[in-house]
């Protein structure tokens, strides 16, 4: 439901804040206060094509704030595809420049001009001489009168839940045929093919994981025989002209034993000596490198690469080749049985086809009692509302077949006898579709998401019986919705639970649209002037206060 509308620098509102309630809220005015500018206004805040003639004469920025305290399931789903969070209230938020730059936020996230549209229609629809959506879009009409028929048909939402599961399972089997037939008709290059490749694979037998240990073994093996050179070079220099160093301070430890005296002065140096000589020779002993088989670490770089070589041939990781090899093996084993299972599918396929073509029938059928029941609701509708000469049918025809059934929806109207049926968006126009629109609105009561309805010109040309039919129509759709009327009629007026006066005043050369709620008194003047004209008359006060409902 709208809530809130806050206009700044369009056309003649320089400044504008207005609350609306829930149920009927009326506008009035004389002819050119501007009214078509809060339209506009509103119309800019959801999304319609901005016009720089919207500027304000004199500024160069003018905005519109729209605020919203439900949220319809259609937007919740669109929200969430662009990330914007809600707490079942949305503001709205557009910008236009002179410079004819337009930018457009929900609840503060910036976002285009073509998600804000998306937005906006599912949040208000508006009914008027240039502006009118949702059902006169083809596409809307076969979920409408789906909806419709939910409430009034009991099983329908069942029917509707069979065919799609019904649907959903044929399609599904059809798919596995095609592409099974697909695969016997490139069979044989297909055998050769997988044949060849599972022979490969089957012959190299990869498992998950061989390629890394293969890698870290080669890598060691490498290390290895590098290594194997490092310790050759020690022992050459441990061992200088041949001649290993423990050999030589063994010998200098014998030369030194042989020295004379009482007591060998040089005891604790041989005696160093030796142990030196013992630790150099463990060292050398130990330094001894190892052989390193070059034939193994030739085996290990062969696989290594057929498995990688495997790998980029089918466009995989190493480890994902024993599941290539399963594939192929499924495929080819498709191929050896496809007759049988090609008889399998096509029979599961006429199976589900047939339960398919059953279920969308039940559901054609549901759809024309339904149908037949909402021509009848709104054609006792149209009389009172100045329509009596017009017709209304719902036309199904075939389509293709799908989760919905198939049935091609398209609601169809004449509205003079002896002329054709045509599409709804062919057929009328200005205040007689507005009416119509109401009618379907009224029928359609309670099987939709829609919070908000918007009415423009929907008193052309009526008066009297008729516009207090209008007028009760509408607030039966507004005491399940809320619904905006700008109206110039007093029946219509009458019915408002809120009401708005638009206003035109000049000061300084400069002309300003003001609007304002009234009650009371203001409003029972209200409603004289649009019945008597400028020249309020105490008969016209009169009928105003018994037009007034509430």
């Amino acid at each position: 439901m709208l809530i809130g509308l806050n206009i700044s620098n369009i056309v003649l509102i320089e400044r504008l804040n207005l609350e609306f309630g829930s149920g009927l809220n009326i506008l009035t005015g004389e002819t050119g206060a501007g009214k078509s500018i809060l339209l506009d206004a509103l119309s800019l805040a959801l999304g319609a094509r901005s016009d720089t003639g919207l500027v304000r004469h004199g500024c160069d920025t003018a905005s519109v704030i729209a605020e919203f305290n439900h949220v319809p399931s259609a937007a919740k789903e669109i929200l969430a595809e662009q990330g914007i969070e809600h707490d079942c209230e949305l503001i709205l938020r557009r910008t236009l420049s002179t410079d004819g730059k337009s930018r457009a936020w929900i609840n503060d996230v910036p976002v285009s001009v073509k998600t804000l549209k998306s937005i906006g229609d599912t949040l208000v629809e508006i009914h008027g001489q240039f502006a009118n959506h949702t059902l006169l879009n083809p596409a809307t009409h076969r979920p409408t009168l789906d909806l419709y028929a939910e409430n009034n048909i009991a099983e329908f939402k069942e029917l509707s839940t069979q065919v799609k599961q019904n649907y959903q399972q044929f399609y599904n089997t059809q798919k596995r045929l095609e592409e099974l037939q697909d695969l016997v008709a490139r069979s044989e290059s297909e055998r050769e093919f997988l044949e060849h490749n599972i022979s490969e694979l089957q012959t190299l037998n990869p498992q998950p994981g061989e390629e890394q240990e293969l890698t870290t073994l080669r890598t060691n093996m490498m290390n290895a025989e590098k290594n194997s050179a490092i310790l050759k070079e020690a022992l050459d220099a441990l061992s200088p002209r041949g001649n290993s160093l423990d050999s030589q301070l063994f010998s200098v430890a014998h030369i030194l034993q042989r020295v004379k005296g009482a007591e060998n002065p040089f005891s604790e140096q041989i005696d160093a000596l030796y142990d030196i000589a013992e630790r150099v020779a463990q060292i050398a002993q130990s330094l001894e490198p190892e052989d390193t088989d070059m034939t193994d670490m030739d085996s290990i770089e062969q696989r290594l690469f057929a498995i990688r070589a495997a790998a980029r041939k089918h466009r995989v990781t190493a480890d994902e080749l024993p599941n290539i090899l399963q594939t192929m093996l499924s495929q080819l084993n498709a191929i050896d049985n496809s007759d049988a299972e090609l008889n399998k599918l096509k029979q599961l396929v006429q199976e589900h086809k047939k339960q398919f073509d059953l279920s969308a029938k039940k559901l054609s059928d549901a759809r024309r009692v339904a149908a037949t029941k909402m021509r009848e609701k709104l054609l006792s509708e149209l009389p009172d509302l100045k329509l009596g000469s017009a017709d209304f049918m719902i036309e199904t025809n075939e389509t293709t077949p799908g989760i919905y059934g198939t049935d091609e929806v398209t609601f169809m109207i004449k509205t003079n006898p002896g002329s054709p049926f045509a599409p709804l968006h062919k057929s009328a126009s200005g205040g007689e579709l507005a009416r119509l629109m109401l009618a379907l609105r009224v029928v359609l009561a309670g099987t939709n998401d829609m919070p908000t309805f918007v009415f423009d010109e929907v008193d052309t040309g009526i008066s009297g019986a008729t516009a207090s039919a209008v007028g009760a129509r509408l607030n039966r759709l507004a005491s399940e919705n809320q619904a905006l009327v700008i109206t110039h009629s007093a029946q219509v007026a009458g019915y408002a639970r809120r009401h708005f006066k638009i206003s035109k005043s000049v000061t300084d050369d400069k002309t300003t649209t003001s609007v304002h709620e009234i009650s009371a008194d203001e409003r029972i003047n209200e409603i004289a002037r649009i019945i008597s004209g400028a020249e309020i008359t105490p008969e016209s006060i009169t009928m105003a206060k018994t037009l007034i409902k509430g």
